[in-house]
């Protein structure tokens, strides 16, 4: 565990140099770091002015908002895959994709016209994951009622009717606006900002440290809802609490960055096999494994073809479909 911990935090570490020293404008990382350390009031910055502009308005909020993306949604996936018992169950389970998805596609199609996309496009796109959300929870059993199978199977059909209105949207469409839809639904940090960063700090920083906290009674849920019960958690109400940190706070980053698939299904998985099954110990690390990965990711979609960029969600899709593979894999070859 120690090791891991160790490893972890320095992967980290690596990934936010590489966030802050690889792009099209050559920087070099002494330089970097000189300029890091007089912003705590250690030496002096020897960067120009354009590359100070260029490492702090474009670059560092890059860098802190794919920390913040890659950290909430490998706690959510983790701790979906804790409270709903299902290896598969990712950050969007629950309709948050599909409502953000048709919130996003309204803004870009029926205020910007296609033409651009709005400065409402995120709180439309939060708005719809909400809504999807409250509505799979009331059809999946009302509140405190519900149970896990239930819950999934009420987000399956939210997601394909929500899917299916976009869907319809796009049809009405033309070219140029299914292409700007696309963009933002296939996930990207290109337009990260200060602001962006401070209308989701808020919501990671409170849905994670609920998560992570969450993680005792997720071991104790793990052995079946009866028995959890009996040993004195409270299920119904951990999950409604737990549900709705991670649906929360995946809704608030979906809603800056796009849909990003994956993350919340490897990281989880990766951790498990180096830590064991302790949701005690899965959680804490999936903050700090999920941001170095999504930061390495977005290091490699903005540099594999420069001055172009690869949409972020497309890089963590090749990454993590053969990761997973692998992993199931090596699950069987362990069961053996």
């Amino acid at each position: 565990m120690a090791l891991v911990t160790i490893l972890t935090l320095i992967g980290l570490c690596v990934a936010v140099v590489c966030g802050l020293a690889i792009g099209p404008t050559s920087i070099g990382t002494q330089r970097i770091l000189g300029s890091v350390l007089s912003r705590v009031g250690i030496g002096h910055s020897t960067l120009t002015s354009l590359q100070y502009s260029v490492v702090w308005q474009l670059r560092a909020p890059r860098l802190v908002l794919g920390l913040l993306a890659g950290a909430m949604l490998s706690v959510a996936g983790g701790t979906y895959q804790g409270v709903f018992r299902n290896p598969l169950a990712d950050p969007y389970l629950l309709g948050v994709a599909a409502g953000a998805g048709l919130g996003a596609t309204f803004a870009i199609m029926d205020i910007g016209n296609g033409t651009y996309t709005p400065t409402w496009t995120p709180l439309l796109a939060f708005a719809g994951a909400m809504v999807a959300v409250a509505v799979t929870w009331i059809i999946g059993g009302r509140g405190l009622r519900s149970n896990a199978s239930t819950l999934i199977l009420a987000g399956v059909a939210v997601s394909a009717l929500l899917t299916s209105m976009q869907t319809f949207l796009q049809q009405q469409a033309s070219a140029q606006s299914i292409a700007r839809v696309y963009i933002w639904l296939l996930g990207s940090l290109a337009s990260a900002s200060w602001s962006s960063v401070d209308l989701v700090l808020p919501y990671v920083l409170v849905c994670t440290t609920i998560c992570v906290l969450a993680g005792r009674a997720l071991d104790v849920m793990s052995v079946g809802e009866d028995e959890s019960r009996s040993l004195g958690v409270p299920v119904r109400r951990v999950r409604f609490i737990v549900i709705g940190a991670s649906s929360l706070g995946t809704a608030a980053i979906v809603s800056a960055v796009g849909l990003i698939g994956f993350v919340g299904i490897i990281v989880p998985h990766i951790v498990r096999l180096l830590v064991g099954t302790s949701y005690r110990r899965i959680l804490p690390i999936s903050v700090a494994f999920g941001a170095a990965f999504l930061v390495f990711a977005d290091t490699i979609a903005r540099t594999v073809i420069a001055p172009s960029e690869l949409p972020l969600g497309v890089v963590t899709a090749l990454v993590g479909a053969p990761v997973f593979v692998l992993i199931l894999s090596l699950r069987k070859q362990l069961v053996r």
